[in-house]
């Protein structure tokens, strides 16, 4: 399994999103820091959830990274992340 795989089964299984969108960026980074041979190391994620109603837009960051704890230990090295409740755009 592709960690972007495994970053949509996580995040399907912990907010139950309405729409999800998850795009692997890695090769926009070759070179970068934290970019490594291969790829699977930056993404862009598109997230609605009723889980993120009322919260901050710290808050659900940080509750999509803590979700994501084990693919950051993996590899991962960074998420553009838009995370919205329904009605927001």
């Amino acid at each position: 399994m592709t960690i972007r795989e495994r970053i949509i089964n996580v995040l399907q299984e912990a907010f139950a999103p309405l729409a999800l969108q998850v795009a692997d960026d890695s090769a926009r980074h070759a070179g970068h820091a934290g970019a490594r041979e291969g790829g699977e190391t930056h993404f862009s994620v598109y997230i609605v959830s009723e889980r993120f109603a009322g919260k901050s837009r710290l808050a659900r960051h940080r509750m999509v990274y803590q979700a994501l704890k084990a693919e950051f230990a993996d590899g991962v090295h960074a998420l553009a992340l838009t995370a919205l409740a329904p009605g927001e755009r």
